[in-house]
């Protein structure tokens, strides 16, 4: 028996690949599947089944793609209902794949057609259970992403996952391995630990969400302090329930090379977005007006997932030989709607004696040399609520990069006020900085190093928390 993690660091997403005796099947596959046909091939095994733990929300799934390339079967739990040609398994109905068995485990609750999958090895022991977003290591999952025309409300998902876990989870054996479909970062849960794997015994121990208690301590438990879901969600769910573009001719769309003649005439468009995907210290240098930033060195694709429309056309300009890297990973959250790139990249456009925009970058200790004598600067802080009260500057306000495509949340900035603006570490900022552009507003600086920089020089700035959030 073989089993492999294959984990996606910017996702925070796990899938699975697992081989007995020539068979092998996959896990929640992502949409990009040359990994997994790679797997069989080293391991000289076909690949029989393609299970889903649910309708994922946060990336589009590659089981179509995988199960045209393979043949292989693609596997649901119980109340799935698409037009996909899937099975459509049974609670406890098993599956053999070589010398083991996997066994479907219904656990509705993160959302109706939620299962897990136990492995049972070559000797019918319980060794592994594949959770999917039922059971993350530290945390379970979110329970507000009932799709659209489930009349249910978060505390009846919340009440089924309560009853899943008490009556599929908690009696496994403790030394059952737990694969989860997620790890930190996710927005799939609300505050998932860093390790990608546990064990039943681990999570009985230290996950709030097994510990003894009745139903409705549970469901006020899971249910507080959810963040809202990424824009994004119900569109990549929408998808992986009805289909999706080949990620062939996705590529073939979006891998077109465009002279600069052509790039600037597609520019024109109103249906068309120009996204920079080179590094935010790159990009802050110089780049395309108009450009939006979200590089390749973040959480790119959740990051255009939660900003981006889908509906428009994606030009890109990244750096030279990322173009494929570019597109493959929005394909990931759902997008398809490319037309091309920069042929020679930024280089190329600014050699060409066109004109170029750029965003100062200052040091902290600039910030706080010019707060005492700027009466018109404003601080702008665009980390997450929670982040900004732990601590923050005393005269910034907060404005979660998330909310910056709503042009009421920067209804009281104008671009005569002198604007610094900071996150973490600087990544968040950057991509701020060209949204705030893109709406009219170019007097601005961007603070490296962020935060993290900033809480260093406590002699120099008034530091405050924000009480009433963090309780």
């Amino acid at each position: 028996m073989f089993i492999k993690q294959l984990y996606t660091g910017c996702l925070s997403e796990a899938a699975y690949f697992i081989a007995s005796e020539g068979e092998a099947v996959v896990i929640d596959p992502l949409r990009d599947i040359d990994e997994y046909l790679q797997l069989a091939k080293e391991h000289n095994v076909k690949i029989k089944y393609i299970f889903e733990t649910h309708f994922h929300a946060d990336f589009v799934s590659g089981h179509l793609d995988l199960a045209t390339k393979t043949g292989a079967k693609i596997i649901y739990g119980p109340n799935t209902e698409t037009k996909l040609p899937v099975y459509i398994a049974k609670d406890k109905e098993t599956f053999s794949v070589g010398k083991i068995s996997i066994q479907v485990l219904h656990t509705p609750g993160h959302t109706l057609e939620s299962s897990c999958f136990l492995l049972k090895d070559e000797n019918k022991n319980d060794y592994a259970i594949f959770t999917g977003d039922t059971l993350f290591v530290g945390d379970v999952g979110r329970p507000d992403l009932a799709q659209k025309g489930e009349e249910l409300t978060m505390n009846d998902l919340a009440g089924m996952l309560y009853d899943s876990l008490q009556t599929k989870i908690i009696p496994l054996d403790d030394k059952v391995i737990v694969y989860p479909a997620h790890g930190a970062g996710s927005s799939c849960g609300k505050n998932l630990g860093v390790e990608t794997y546990s064990t039943i015994g681990e999570q009985k121990q230290n996950n709030y969400a097994l510990q003894p208690q009745s139903k409705e301590e549970f469901i006020q438990a899971v249910t507080e302090g959810l963040p809202i879901p990424p824009q994004y969600f119900p569109v990549n769910a929408k998808i992986n329930k009805e289909g999706y573009e080949s990620l062939d001719a996705v590529l073939q769309k979006g891998l077109e090379p465009l002279s600069i003649a052509a790039f600037k005439e597609k520019a024109t468009h109103d249906n068309v977005i120009i996204l920079d995907t080179r590094h935010a210290l790159v990009f802050t240098k110089g780049f395309v007006p108009n450009s939006i930033f979200i590089g390749l060195e973040g959480r790119y694709a959740e990051w255009a997932g939660s900003l981006l429309p889908f509906n428009k056309t994606i030009i890109l300009v990244p750096e030279q030989g990322k173009e494929e890297e570019s597109i493959i990973r929005l394909s990931r959250v759902g997008f398809e709607n490319f037309g091309g790139y920069l042929q020679g990249g930024f280089e190329n456009w600014q050699n060409a004696g066109e004109k170029i925009d750029m965003i100062i970058d200052i040091e902290s200790d600039e910030l706080a040399m010019d707060i005492p004598f700027d009466n018109n600067l404003v601080v702008v802080d665009v980390r997450k609520e929670i982040e900004y009260a732990d601590g923050h500057l005393k005269q910034a306000i907060n404005i979660p990069l998330a909310e910056l495509t709503d042009p009421a949340s920067m209804a009281n900035l104008e671009d005569n006020h002198n604007i610094y603006i900071h996150c973490a570490g600087g990544y968040r900022s950057v991509i701020a900085a060209s949204l705030m552009k893109q709406q009219g507003i170019h007097n601005i600086r961007n603070i490296l190093g962020g935060w993290n920089e900033i809480k260093q020089l406590t002699d120099k700035f008034e530091i405050e928390k924000s009480v009433e959030i963090l309780n």
